[in-house]
């Protein structure tokens, strides 16, 4: 049964019986033998049959819920045994926000220093999408926002504040200020996160409540990318004051903190509640609460 389980994953994350079958390595009319295999063996009708795939039916949502958790499972306990006559291998596949990627080197190089064996691939992705490739096993942790949107059944680590500054050129309008406000920088034409991501939706909300609003001149989803406009000394942004001296400051470009309110979010690792956690998981989620007293020590020394 634990390979039709692994259908029906495939088929909430394709929303295609033909993808899902690619996905699965089988033909399409090998994936619909062995979904109508399952119904069978459980007397109820999973999945809406057309000419396309059209959703679950409300006993295949839940069949779907229990998949998840057994496959999961199913996962965790095959690593835990390769652990235990092996050691720590394997591959971490790991989500974040684009807010946090310039963060992700501070959690996977001490990693993979104590662990060498193990392999990781990381992806640029929306705190939506995170949550929803968590819920489909496509990845194993997410780096994400923990106290602005519902989160929903996961594991959380803390792992460091993010406030804000004003990106800007020295020689700009408020280039010289050692505070902004955020009614200061609502005046600013600014390059911003596109609209789907949560960062940009803060920023919105800050602006907003500061009696302004967003005036983005260029939109990106890339942090990168509005880095490297603002580095050009003719284009000014909002980013997190880590990020901004993570990814270096110059003379001519200058990161002003924005006060009133300091707005401050907490971004960390969030995974799949499962108990017990696959022995990667537990080791990254111990990696990650080390890592975060450090960052708390260096916020009080300083």
């Amino acid at each position: 049964m634990f390979d039709k389980l692994e259908i029906l994953l495939a088929l909430a994350r394709e929303r295609h019986f033909g993808r899902a079958a690619e996905s699965c390595g089988v033909s399409q009319p090998t994936l619909s033998a062995g979904l109508k295999q399952l119904e069978e063996t459980l007397g109820v009708l999973l999945v809406n049959r057309g000419s396309r795939f059209q959703g679950f039916t409300p006993e295949g949502e839940r069949v779907l819920e229990w998949a998840r958790r057994i496959v999961g499972d199913a996962r965790a306990m095959q690593e835990e045994v390769q652990a235990l006559q092996h050691g720590l291998k394997g591959r971490l596949r790991i989500a974040a926000i684009p807010t946090a990627l310039a963060m992700v080197a501070a959690l996977t190089t001490p990693f993979r220093a104590k662990y060498p064996k193990v392999q990781f691939t990381v992806w640029s992705r929306t705190s939506a999408e995170i949550l929803k490739l968590l819920e489909n096993l496509e990845i194993d942790a997410g780096l994400t926002y923990l106290d602005n949107d519902p989160l929903g059944r996961v594991t959380t680590v803390p792992l460091y504040k993010e406030n804000y500054c004003l990106l800007t050129a020295a020689n700009a309008p408020l280039g010289n200020r050692t505070t902004v406000t955020w009614a200061e920088v609502a005046q600013v034409p600014l390059c911003l996160l596109t609209p789907d991501m949560q960062n940009r939706r803060i920023i919105d909300g800050l602006l907003k409540n500061a009696s302004g609003e967003s005036r983005p001149t260029l939109e990106s989803d890339s942090m990168i990318l509005l880095f490297a406009h603002a580095r050009t000394g003719r284009w000014a942004s909002v980013m997190p004051a880590r990020i901004a001296e993570t990814l270096g400051l110059t003379d001519t470009l200058r990161a002003i903190p924005i006060v009133e309110p300091a707005a401050v979010h907490s971004v960390g690792l969030v995974m799949a509640a499962r108990e017990p956690m696959t022995p990667l998981n537990a080791a990254l989620a111990a990696e990650a609460r080390r890592i975060a007293a450090t960052f708390d020590a260096a916020v009080s020394q300083s």
